[in-house]
């Protein structure tokens, strides 16, 4: 990755975070690794022929490093103080939103301070979009940490095209009536030409939004706003449009990777690690409470009390990826998980043989592949979850034919995996049932369930997601207007 003069570029990425991790030597050497998360890995495929530009915070408080290239890719940081980072990203963005917009699973936090911070980070991030899109750009912003750019950018850029793209689901207004700053996210939104969801639920949820708190008109999937005469953040009138867009991954690209020689000696050290068990059953998930993992391994104890399942003919490993440890529910949330694992060890487990394999830590790709190829039973069973890509590169994975997907009906992933021993992962009864049929159910029924799967992932692969969203963005109602002028 090379530093690079200032330029403009046609097509430029929002993200809260850059596609990179910066990995500082201790002779203080500075290099940047390819990010782990879900919407990297997403994209990544996407942006390897395209020119364009990622505008994200590098992950560190401080001033922003200078903009640098990866390849085609030009990577624009925006600098983050310490107090952003608490206030707008530990606090607004996921101990405000991100309860919100998962079913209250946890109570939101409202701060005033907080949402004062999250719109001065949103103005952070339009500066530097507005500084790299070129005349007439499409901009394609994403996700719940940055709803107020698209009206901002709105303002600043009337000749831009811009998309919005949200990642978790959208709350429906009855929740969503919640947040006193609720107007305001609305009409930061409205500034997108085209809103896509994971779900055509997280559509209408939008749309009933726009109508019942802005008063707007909803005509199918197109929302008009009159605006308001009141000189506030996107006060014109609007006319947007809002669909369901479901993410995917790069399936050819996964594939091959399982497939290397590498990951498959890796997935025979790990059965062989596990002491070669009969039936591996697999959780991934980041530490979070949306992702059900209490409730997992509360389904998996009692099956072990029950008699139902043992090691060491049966094994449970869950990785828990780290994730946002500064904030109090997923402390308190990690110490709750490693109590139940030590409890359901201490009551189940002998001398090497373990019922439950915990790690909490982090993961490269090459190593998920192989734990996916480990699996007979992968377990995805959020309590609520925008898509969840980890489902899909399980079936990819398992093109050998083998394994069984069990996934919660309220994933993104349900709505496209219907062939997936679907289950409700709050009816503890139930998901210990479904958890059995998917280890006892006949080889070739599995079998023929896991081929469905994986034909629907390689059919809506992460290209025809991308392709489908900027189809829909260029279609959408309205012409960018003639840029008149551009400030700083």
């Amino acid at each position: 990755m090379v530093s690079s003069a200032a330029r403009t570029f046609d097509l430029v990425i929002a993200a809260n975070r850059l596609p990179v991790d910066r990995s500082v030597s201790p002779d203080g050497t500075v290099t940047w690794r390819t990010s782990p998360g879900g919407l990297v890995t997403a994209m990544e495929s996407v942006m390897h022929e395209r020119e364009a530009a990622w505008v994200g915070w590098a992950g560190f408080p401080g001033e922003a490093p200078d903009p640098f290239d990866d390849g085609l890719l030009r990577l624009h940081p925006v600098g983050l103080t310490a107090e952003d980072v608490t206030d707008f990203y530990e606090g607004f963005s996921n101990d405000t939103l991100w309860p919100l917009y998962h079913d209250v699973i946890v109570p939101p936090t409202y701060h005033r301070s907080w949402w004062h911070a999250y719109r001065r980070v949103n103005e952070k991030f339009t500066d530097a979009v507005a500084e790299v899109a070129a005349e007439g750009a499409t901009v394609w912003v994403h996700d719940y940490q940055l709803q107020l750019v698209p009206a901002m950018l709105r303002d600043r850029r009337p000749d831009l095209r811009i998309g919005w793209f949200n990642h978790i689901p959208f709350p429906p207004v009855e929740l969503f009536a919640q947040l006193p700053w609720r107007a305001m996210l609305l009409r930061g939104l409205l500034g997108a030409d085209f809103l896509g969801f994971q779900r055509p639920d997280d559509a209408r949820n939008f749309l009933r939004g726009c109508r019942s708190v802005l008063g707007a008109s909803v005509k199918g999937d197109v929302v008009t706003w009159q605006g308001a005469d009141d000189g506030r953040l996107g006060a014109g009138p609007r006319v947007a449009r809002a669909g369901s867009v479901p993410i995917s991954i790069d399936a050819e690209g996964f594939r091959k990777l399982a497939d290397s020689p590498g990951v498959r000696a890796r997935a025979t050290e790990i059965r062989a690690s596990l002491g070669d068990p009969e039936v591996v059953l697999l959780g991934v998930d980041r530490l979070d409470y949306t992702k059900g993992i209490r409730h997992r391994l509360r389904a998996i104890e009692e099956l072990l009390a029950d008699g139902e399942i043992a090691p060491p003919q049966v094994t449970f490993v869950q990785v828990a990826t780290p994730s946002r440890e500064r904030v109090e529910a997923y402390r308190t949330l990690r110490e709750q998980i490693e109590a139940t694992v030590g409890r359901i060890n201490g009551d189940f487990s002998h001398l090497g043989d373990t019922a439950v394999h915990y790690l909490h830590q982090s993961y490269g790709r090459e190593e998920m592949a192989a734990l996916f190829k480990v699996a007979d039973v992968m377990l995805v069973t959020p309590l609520r979850d925008g898509m969840n890509l980890v489902a899909k590169e399980y079936v990819t994975a398992r093109h050998d034919g083998g394994g069984a997907l069990v996934l919660s009906e309220f994933t993104g992933a349900a709505e496209e995996m219907r062939s997936a021993y679907l289950c409700n992962p709050h009816d503890i009864a139930g998901l210990k049932e479904t958890i059995l049929r998917a280890i006892r159910d006949d080889p070739a029924l599995k079998r023929r369930r896991m081929a469905s799967l994986r034909r629907r992932v390689r059919r809506h692969d992460v290209q025809t997601w991308a392709e489908a969203f900027l189809t829909a963005l260029d279609a959408a109602p309205g012409k960018p207007a003639v840029r008149k002028e551009v400030s700083s």
